[in-house]
């Protein structure tokens, strides 16, 4: 289980403009991989594409051996919600859903979401918020919304995960804690986490650090 980039490049505008330009990498399964970087030097537009939701303009991705690029739209799907849980900066819950029925959203596409309400409640404990399982998101901090999602992201049991900036919106506490959930996922689970950051604390709870220059790789730095 690894994914393999190669010359990967993204343009965007016309006249193009680069926003990545000939990033080349591999991450291994079960690593902790930040990427890191200035605003604008291209982290999110690569978190983006090795995680499927975007296309690269050039170069090619794999990923457990998959041609990414070669996929069909609907394999690809398929593939996604099999395989990856996501987490951005903004939590993105349905409002008029409870945080249980927010947790089992990507196995309601799958039809599993009976089959996977014993494991929504079992993550929602390990975030601390069973008890506000049947709140609606209105009815929660912003640090306790973060948290359904990182349960949402990982209700179908994930390979991999893709964060994107998820403490950008949090003060420090919850912003400790959400980085302590992905920690602890990464450790107990092996589960493959990829996380965009601009703080340089958090980035150094990674195992790696991807580094971004102005859309290139600068270099893999290891934290440990």
């Amino acid at each position: 289980m690894t994914i393999i980039a190669k010359n990967l490049g993204k343009s965007f505008g016309q006249p193009p403009t680069d926003a990545l330009r000939d990033v080349t990498l591999e991450i291994k399964s079960g690593e902790f991989v930040a990427i890191t970087g200035r605003s604008g030097s291209g982290k999110s537009t690569l978190l983006y594409i090795l995680s499927t939701l975007d296309p690269p303009s050039r170069g090619g991705l794999w990923i457990d051996s998959e041609a990414i690029g070669t996929m069909p739209s609907e394999g690809l799907h398929r593939f996604r919600n099999r395989n990856m849980g996501f987490e951005f900066q903004f939590h993105y819950l349905l409002p008029e859903l409870s945080a249980l029925e927010n947790v089992l959203m990507p196995a309601m596409k799958t039809g599993q979401h009976r089959s996977r309400r014993e494991l929504a409640e079992r993550l929602l404990e390990q975030v601390g918020l069973l008890d506000k399982r049947h709140r609606l998101p209105a009815q929660m901090s912003g640090g306790e919304q973060q948290r359904v999602a990182i349960a949402r992201a990982l209700v179908m049991e994930p390979k991999y995960i893709f964060a994107d900036e998820p403490t950008g919106n949090l003060d420090t506490a919850n912003g400790d804690t959400v980085m302590k959930i992905l920690a602890e996922i990464n450790a107990r689970l092996k589960t493959t986490v990829v996380m965009v950051t601009h703080d340089p604390d958090y980035a150094a709870m990674a195992q790696r650090r991807i580094a971004l220059v102005d859309g290139t790789m600068e270099s893999h730095v290891p934290v440990h």
